[in-house]
């Protein structure tokens, strides 16, 4: 089946029993046993329930994957692919990053023995030479957030394999729509399914994709013991947001690159991060891996007063935390997604006063740019 295809009638989408056109809820905590001299598919919604079995098969087999497990949120995924390495372990992660892996890195896995080594993730090099004897993992994000950066998979995944290292990627920015990690060799694809899975702005939830049976298991243990499994109510909106997800994806990605090529063209706008720009310096790169240069990109303005300015002036994108919904969403990550990063490792990383990331929606193209001219006028009159 072709993508779309697939996500309409790739995996179990209909009830066996009754034939309804979507799975049904099961709302209920626990399942009455035939018998409690033997086991069964299903005893209590914190080790399994069907509603969210059907998520999972959905967006194992959309990842072109065997095994996914569904969690309450992406850092609740994130945390349980990270959290099932041992005391004494040694990760080396991009220094592009989420926020909140960042600060789940540096706040919380460091009270455990875990020792991260951050990287330029463009540079294959510095992957190579930061690995020790200890160092059991290999984590990517890439398009990163914020700043769009890229990372050669094939060229990770054939660092990691040389020294029998796992790999782990952060897909959410791509969906299995626009890249398929596991095709290339990684091992552990993560997923924000808050975001561009799910699509509508009305679930936070978490997914974790894998062929290896033996990482199957182990983030089934931590799903069922720490227990933040995602809700069945939050399963099925998010099976929903899924059948549309293709074409959602398709139009934002259409309106992303031809807003992009416009604010590179703008004089108030000093620098354009999207992947689907040829003076992108990962585009070569993310044209091998990907197929699209996604719905997200972020651009940078002279300052911190004309943010303000151009995020007062916008008529359209929703000024909020999060990206991915039907909805533009702009979001200033100083004060958002990476305030809990401390301003030094902000401006390390490239995350300035003057940077905005937009999430495109799935508005008329033509009106989005119309207001992000307009808001762009007000910054050339107003700041100086």
């Amino acid at each position: 089946m072709k993508d779309k295809t697939k996500l309409i009638h790739g995996y179990h989408a209909f009830d066996d029993e009754t034939g309804a056109s979507s799975i049904p809820i099961y709302q209920c905590s626990t399942f009455k046993q035939a018998s409690i001299k033997d086991g069964q598919a299903y005893t209590y919604s914190r080790f399994g329930n069907p509603t969210r079995t059907a998520l999972e098969e959905a967006v194992a087999a959309l990842e072109d994957g065997k095994y996914a497990t569904a969690f309450a949120s992406g850092m609740g995924a994130i945390s349980a692919v990270l959290l099932s390495f041992n005391q004494g372990d040694h990760l080396v992660m991009c220094k592009s990053i989420y926020g909140g892996t960042f600060q789940l890195v540096n706040e919380v896995m460091n009270r455990f023995g875990i020792e991260v080594t951050f990287v330029d993730e463009t540079k294959l090099d510095e992957w190579e030479h930061a690995i020790r004897p200890n160092t059991r993992g290999l984590y990517l994000e890439t398009p990163s957030n914020p700043l769009l950066s890229v990372t050669d998979i094939a060229g990770v995944v054939a660092i990691a394999k040389e020294h029998h290292l796992v790999t782990m990627i952060d897909n959410t920015f791509m969906t299995p729509q626009f890249q398929k990690p596991l095709a290339m060799g990684v091992d552990v694809v993560i997923h924000s399914a808050t975001k561009f899975i799910n699509g509508h702005s009305d679930v936070v939830a978490g997914l974790v994709v894998t062929n290896d049976e033996d990482w199957r298991d182990q983030i089934k243990l931590q799903q069922k013991v720490l227990g933040g499994i995602l809700g069945v109510e939050d399963c099925w909106l998010t099976m929903r947001g899924l059948k549309t997800m293709g074409l959602r994806m398709e139009q934002s990605a259409r309106s992303a690159e031809k807003i992009s090529q416009m604010l590179e063209a703008h004089p108030v706008v000093k620098k354009v991060h999207y992947p689907g720009l040829p003076s992108h310096p990962g585009y070569e790169v993310h044209q091998k891996q990907a197929t699209s240069g996604g719905a997200v990109l972020s651009f940078e303005l002279a300052s911190q007063e004309a943010v303000y300015t151009f995020a007062d002036a916008l008529q359209i994108p929703i000024a909020a935390v999060s990206l991915g919904g039907v909805e533009s969403i702009l979001s200033y990550p100083v004060t958002m997604s990476h305030a809990c990063v401390p301003k030094e490792e902000r401006d390390k990383q490239g995350v300035t006063e003057g940077l905005l990331r937009l999430s495109v929606g799935i508005e008329d193209t033509e009106d989005l740019i119309a207001d992000l001219e307009q808001a762009l006028a007000k910054v050339r009159i107003t700041v100086k």
